[in-house]
This record gives structure tokens, C-alpha cells and sequence, in this order.
């Protein structure tokens, strides 16, 4: 067997991310998505494949470049998808025997998703509309745009940019329906009005259709102010609209039971602001009360991992099992995140799968089982049947295996996870992985890596800047501190308005603690990095103490007093983490901001960030940098051009790699 090697930045090329498992209605094969980056290193390319699930024959099925969101008709006869096409995405159709696609909707700014109806007639799909009202809805030609004048941008809303779609552009996301049968159809809208449709679904006898909406009240134009949001349900032509939720709750999803009866929903009560847990709650649609299941599970009922594989991933919802007697969804919790499955009545909980693992995405086959998109600490994800999912002795059978170089060519090391009590008497977890090639009896330099949100969670999921670590020869430490979900629901509120307080305590005794535990580790040579909160944290250590040698921030918040006003999300997410605003508050903020604390900064400090980064401008790390070289400390910023937040997850694939080759080299010169 030949040596293997350790994993590079460049190895992202050649990395291939498997999702959205589609099992046909007639069963005994399913479509997926196979994603990779393009040949040219400037973007990314995903064609569908087609698997049989009895020889596991798996081949091609589409060849476009960018060809995303299977979605099979009700009688298996044709798969809707989503094509990209010179800058649009539009609905495509192929039969299921093969032969071409049909491309068959026109949306001026293309489709971000679809639905089938019911009787297979129909196509409920999302776009976005222009509420100017001057545009039409069918597409133009791209060159008429071309030489336009330059035109002002006029702003009246506070929610005026995200980091996802840039300044608002007047747009807004809603609901069409397009016949599946005919490709010079006219799109008929469902929704209008000045709001975006979240998640969507149709009744299981096709005549209703429900959505989550923030609808503004009557009078106003935009409703930006309002954290929470509704369950709505008309006619299947959008007529009869209904608010059928109380108020008070942020919903993410819904489905409908196979009955048609009621609804199945993720959501807040917002108890606990921005850090509630996400729960399942049922809803009579004949008028019932919302019905938390198992309100004493402790649990996030959702996928709140953080990773360095995906971005933006439609993670599966609520599913009801094809009896309708249960209700399955996902879990984070202690690092993993898990199927868990609820009686419909509220009777019981329980978890259907294995942990130290992370299932982003999964669906019910016909005969009960369950295939599912699995990554861990080793592998970026591939798909899985479970032939008997409440057995945890019966081993799933692998259906894919994407990415063989990983497991044939490249050494890659395996987390090691501890538990320990911080100093207040909470329960902490931690993992550490080992480098590459060490010795026994050598020291080796230590990184610490701070997770983001503050409310997600490291765990059981391959970890590519991890590995390039190992891979130069450092030992890696990563916890969950308090804020973190995957430990109930006073974990996850512990940092509120405590930001560097016990959080910080929390990653230094996570330090004290593989001191004491593992020898190998240098303590004159510690680093540490993190991002987003990460950063902010890494920002906040390096004020406070220097036993670090070297530190990289990335995407960081500096100061809360500007970042209140320049963030997409700065006004509500600083008055509900931090506890007060820009002009009331200013000495709270700027007690909390790593920027106040400049003065005591000696570490060497790499500060990398997103020059498109709407959710923490660059101008937060312009400020940080500009203090630090003032005072003549050793620093440097790297500016990544046109990269948003997203940047190590899912950005261009050639700027993630310098990335994780600037993040090495930082310690590399430093430790």
C-alpha cells in the first residue's frame, strides 16, 4: 500500500459534495446532486445522477453545468430540476427514462425553488418579483442591460442589504404556478405583496397551498421591525389567503400531514430571543392551537452544525412517516446531528440514528427505510440506507463513496473527543486531533479554533481547514462554549449580554484542561484562529491575555457601536446578544468590543475578511488593522475580493484555498 500524504488547501479541487438524496415515488433508485468545483478553479459545477439502490449502479443523468434541486413527479414518470443557464435558473423536465430536458419556466429573475402539485399537473415554483411593478415577469435578453445608465440606489427600509443577496434590489421572493406539460406556458402568480415567501408546501389533495411570510401590517409598506412571522393557507390560485398561526413565533418550516389535516412546524416562541431553541409544533388547520411535541426535550430541533464543506444548504425539514403516525426531523446535540422521530400525538421522542455524526439531509423510502447525506470527521458526506433505522446495531449500507482519495491517498486525523467541567460547574465538550507524522516525546504546537454563530456547534463533520493543521504538523483543540447549541436551551442563552465573560473563560480552561491531559503539547507555542463570533472571540482574546503566540481572525466583529449600524443584521442582532443599542448604550457596547482593549494587544495578529462581507463589513477588520499598526504591533489584513461571509464554506474555490494558505503560513511563521 503506498505512503499516504497530508492533505493540502489545493485538495478542495478535487473534493466532491453529494446531496438532496430524491428516492422515486416507484422506487428502488433515487436522484442526487453531485457538486465539485468547475475546471477552470473559478466556481462550481453539479450535474443529477441516478442511483440504483438494489446493484448500486450509480451514472449520470443530467449534463448540464449547474443542475441543482431534484424533484420527481407524483407518478415517477419526470424529474423537475433546476438548471443555471448564462446567469438564470430556470425549471428544466426529463423524463425517467432519459433523453433530453425540456426547459419550462421563463422568470425574468429566474427559480430558486419548485414543488410538484399533487395530481402532477403542476409546478409551484419561488421567484423574485420587482415591486416597482415596471418590470415583466418572463425573461429578457441579458444584453439588453448592457448599456444602461448608471442609476442612484434609494433606500427606505432598515433592512436594506444581506449578506446572501447584497444591497436590496426592490425585489421580493414569491409563489407561481407553471402547467408541467407545456413549456410556452405562462406563469400564473400565487403570492404578491411587499414580502418574501419562506418555506411553501400543497395540501396532499392539491386544492390549498401554505407559506411562512412576514406580512406587513396594513398601512405599512415593510415590516422590518418584526422579528416573528406566520403560517398562511389559501386556495391553490392564492385566493382565500388565511393567517392561521397566533402571534409570537419565528417559523422556519412546514409540511403537511399525509391527511391534509394538519401541519407540521419548526419553530421559536422567541423566549430566549435570537438563542431559543428551535422546536416541532403541530397545528389543526381546521383552527386548533399550535401543540409543542415533547415540550420538555431540551433539544435544537434543526441543523446548526458549522463546517467548512457547505453553504446555503436546504437542510431537510419536518417529514412525516408515510403512515402519518410519526414525525421525523433533525437534531443537534452533543456534536452530532441526528434523526429523531416524534409520535404524532406527542407520546414519545426518540433518536432513529447513530451519533458522532452529521446527517444534513435525509427521505423515507417506500418500504419504511431511510436513505440519508451523511458527513463525519473523515468524509464530506455521502449517502446512506439504513435498512433498519431504530436498530443502532444494524450497520447502514454505504451508496456512494465521493471522494476515494480521501480515503486511499491522504492521511487524515481522527478527533479525539474529551468532556470537562468548567470552573461555574458547566459541562463542556472539546475534541483535539493529533498531527501528522508526530513523534512520541516531541512538544508540538497548539492551535485553538473558535466556532461562529456564537448559537452553532463543532462537531462529528470533516473539517478541511482541521486537517490542513494536522497536516503542517500542529495539534488542534476545538470546544463548544457556552452560547453554543447541542446542550439545552440555558447552554445555548449563557452568552447573552456576557460576551467575553464567560465565554472567554470557557476557551482558556479548555486550554488549561489538554494541558493537563495531553503532554505533547508545547505550551509556549499555542495558537489560535477563529471566525464571525470566532473571530470576534479571537479578537477578544489577544486583548486580554498573551499567552497565545500567534492568532488569525477572520470575518470578525471589532466594535458593536459601528457594527450596529453597518451589519445586514446589526440592529436587532447587537440590542439581542450584547443588550442595548448604538446611542443608549454606549458604553455596554464599547465594553464589549475587542477594539476597546487594542492597547494590550502583542500577538502577532492575522486579520482576514471578505472585502463583500455584509453580516461583518470589512470595515471592521479595516479598524482593528489600522489600531494595530498604528501602534506599530505586528499584523497584517488580507482582503478577499468580492467574497462575502460564506467565504471558507462555500466562496469562490480559488480564495478559499489561499485562505487556508495564508491561515498556515501565519503559524507557520509565527509557532
Amino acid at each position: 500500500m503506498m505512503s499516504q500524504r497530508g492533505i493540502t488547501s489545493e485538495d478542495l479541487y478535487q473534493i466532491t459534495w453529494v446531496n438532496d438524496p430524491t428516492p422515486s415515488p416507484q422506487g428502488g433508485q433515487l436522484v442526487y446532486v453531485s457538486r465539485k468545483t468547475n475546471e477552470a478553479r473559478d466556481g462550481y459545477c453539479s450535474h443529477l445522477r441516478l442511483l440504483h439502490l438494489g446493484s448500486q449502479k450509480d451514472r449520470p443523468f443530467t449534463y448540464g453545468e449547474k443542475d441543482l434541486s431534484p424533484a420527481w413527479s407524483p407518478d415517477g414518470t419526470q424529474l423537475a430540476f433546476i438548471r443555471e443557464v448564462d446567469g438564470r435558473s430556470q425549471v428544466w423536465i426529463i423524463a425517467s427514462d432519459g433523453g433530453e430536458a425540456q426547459q419550462i419556466s421563463h422568470l425574468k429573475h429566474g427559480v430558486s425553488s419548485l414543488l410538484w402539485s399533487p395530481d402532477g399537473h403542476t409546478l409551484l415554483v419561488k421567484s423574485s418579483v420587482d415591486m416597482s411593478g415596471q418590470e415583466d415577469l418572463e425573461t429578457t435578453d441579458p444584453k439588453d442591460d448592457e448599456h444602461k445608465l448608471p442609476q442612484e440606489h434609494v433606500v427606505d427600509r432598515i433592512r436594506m442589504k444581506s449578506d446572501a443577496g447584497g444591497l436590496w434590489n426592490g425585489r421580493r421572493a414569491h409563489l407561481f404556478t407553471i402547467p408541467s406539460i407545456d413549456s410556452d406556458a405562462e406563469a400564473t402568480p400565487v403570492t404578491t405583496g411587499h414580502y418574501d415567501v419562506g418555506d411553501y408546501a400543497w395540501s396532499p389533495d392539491g386544492t390549498s397551498i401554505a407559506w411562512i411570510a412576514q406580512m406587513p401590517e396594513e398601512g405599512e409598506e415593510h415590516n422590518d421591525y418584526t422579528l416573528t412571522n406566520h403560517i398562511y393557507l389559501a386556495k391553490a390560485d392564492g385566493s382565500d389567503v388565511q393567517q392561521i398561526t397566533p402571534e409570537g413565533y419565528t417559523f422556519s418550516r412546514l409540511t403537511f400531514a399525509p391527511d391534509g389535516k394538519s401541519l407540521a412546524l419548526l419553530a421559536s416562541d422567541r423566549s430566549y430571543g435570537n438563542a431559543t431553541l428551535v422546536k416541532l409544533y403541530t397545528l389543526q388547520i381546521s383552527g386548533g392551537e399550535l401543540v409543542c411535541l415533547i415540550t420538555d426535550w431540551d433539544v435544537q430541533l434543526n441543523h446548526s452544525i458549522v463546517g467548512d464543506m457547505r453553504s446555503h444548504l436546504t437542510t431537510t425539514g419536518p417529514v412525516f412517516s408515510q403512515d402519518g403516525s410519526s414525525i421525523l426531523c433533525l437534531a443537534t446535540i452533543h456534536g452530532s446531528v441526528r434523526i429523531a422521530k416524534f409520535a404524532r400525538d406527542g407520546s414519545s421522542a426518540d433518536y432513529i440514528w447513530p451519533d458522532e455524526r452529521e446527517i444534513y439531509q435525509f427521505a423515507e423510502l417506500k418500504n419504511g427505510q431511510i436513505v440519508a447525506a451523511v458527513a463525519d470527521t473523515r468524509s464530506p458526506g455521502d449517502l446512506y440506507v439504513y435498512e433498519q433505522p431504530e436498530n443502532s446495531e444494524v450497520e447502514p449500507i454505504q451508496l456512494t463513496r465521493s471522494n476515494p482519495q480521501l480515503e486511499d491517498e491522504i492521511h487524515l486525523s481522527t478527533p479525539e473527543t474529551f468532556w470537562f467541567n468548567s470552573s461555574d460547574g458547566l459541562r463542556l465538550q472539546g475534541w483535539i486531533m493529533k498531527p501528522h507524522g508526530m513523534v512520541d516525546g516531541v512538544k508540538i504546537p497548539t492551535i485553538l479554533e473558535i466556532h461562529g454563530g456564537p448559537h452553532m456547534m463543532y462537531g462529528f463533520t470533516f473539517m478541511h481547514e482541521f486537517q490542513i493543521l494536522t497536516a503542517q504538523g500542529y495539534a488542534v483543540v476545538y470546544i463548544n462554549p457556552r452560547g453554543g447549541l447541542g446542550y439545552g436551551q440555558q447552554f445555548v442563552d449563557a452568552c447573552r449580554g456576557d460576551y467575553g465573560g464567560g465565554d472567554y473563560r470557557d476557551l482558556m480552561e479548555s486550554v488549561d484542561y489538554v494541558l493537563s491531559q495531553y503532554e505533547f503539547i508545547d505550551e509556549s507555542r499555542l495558537g489560535v484562529t477563529g471566525g464571525s463570533y470566532g473571530g470576534f472571540m479571537t479578537n477578544w482574546i489577544v486583548g486580554h491575555t498573551d499567552r497565545f503566540k500567534a492568532a488569525v481572525t477572520q470575518r470578525s466583529i471589532s466594535n458593536w457601536l459601528s457594527f450596529y449600524g453597518v451589519s445586514d443584521i446589526g440592529y436587532f442582532f447587537t440590542e439581542d446578544q450584547i443588550g442595548g443599542n448604538a446611542w443608549d448604550d454606549t458604553e455596554k457596547l464599547w465594553k464589549h468590543s475587542p477594539l476597546a482593549y487594542v492597547g494590550n494587544v502583542s500577538t502577532p495578529l492575522l486579520i482576514l475578511h471578505g472585502e463583500q462581507d455584509l453580516r461583518c463589513p470589512i470595515e471592521q477588520a479595516e479598524q482593528l488593522y489600522i489600531a494595530l499598526k498604528r501602534r506599530k504591533q505586528i499584523t497584517r489584513l488580507v482582503r478577499f475580493p468580492g467574497a462575502n461571509h460564506e467565504l471558507s464554506r462555500g466562496g469562490h474555490p480559488h480564495l478559499r484555498v489561499r485562505r487556508l494558505e495564508h491561515i498556515a503560513g501565519w503559524f507557520n511563521e509565527y509557532l
